[in-house]
């Protein structure tokens, strides 16, 4: 059975050991790094040790930009993470090209979506949906009035390339397409 949570301080350890599980060396740090897209790449390739400190930095002081849930196992295992943050603490998101002339609305009062992962083995067992399904709670809660997700729809996407989440899920819970293009839609539930 998969649990839900927002990740706090306390899931550092169990969250450094996921990405590490799931080979993803950028642990959940691109939309707050702040070279270009050369040196991100190297720094995965080179230095992965440094996303996971900055990660595990922001989560001991509780940093807004780092706000997400995990999903875990009856082990207390992370099998899945969402970066549930204020949309004003990605600015680099808003920054892309492919957002940058959207006129989304003011930033006060969303959620954004800034990433999705699943263990490998799990993909496709549930732990997406209730990852989507408890931010939906967990925004209500703490007072959002919507949640953007910015899902990329390219048709030639590997389960491991969906990284920001599966549209598809996505519109199954209530998200409606209020700006962009395909492959890069913003999605929105109003809450």
């Amino acid at each position: 059975m998969t649990t839900v949570e927002p990740v706090a301080a306390e899931h550092a350890d169990a969250l450094a050991d996921f990405f590490r599980a799931c080979d993803s060396p950028c642990f959940c740090r691109f939309w707050h790094f702040e070279g270009d897209k050369n040196a991100w790449l190297a720094r995965c390739a080179l230095e992965p040790e440094k996303n996971e400190a900055d990660l595990r930095a922001d989560l001991a002081r509780g940093e807004p930009r780092a706000s997400g849930l995990v999903a875990l196992d009856e082990a207390r295992r992370v099998v899945g993470w969402m970066k549930l943050a204020p949309r004003a603490t990605l600015p680099k998101l808003r920054a892309r090209p492919v957002y940058r002339s959207r006129d989304l609305g003011p930033d006060e009062g969303v959620l954004a979506i800034g990433c999705m992962l699943v263990r490998p083995e799990l993909r496709g067992s549930g732990v997406a949906r209730a990852l989507v399904t408890a931010a939906l709670d967990v925004a209500r809660a703490r007072g959002a009035r919507a949640i953007e997700a910015y899902p990329h729809t390219a048709e030639a996407l590997g389960a491991h390339e969906v990284w920001m989440g599966p549209a598809p899920l996505f519109a199954s819970l209530g998200f409606r397409h209020v700006a962009g293009e395909n492959p890069y839609p913003v999605l929105r539930v109003e809450l």
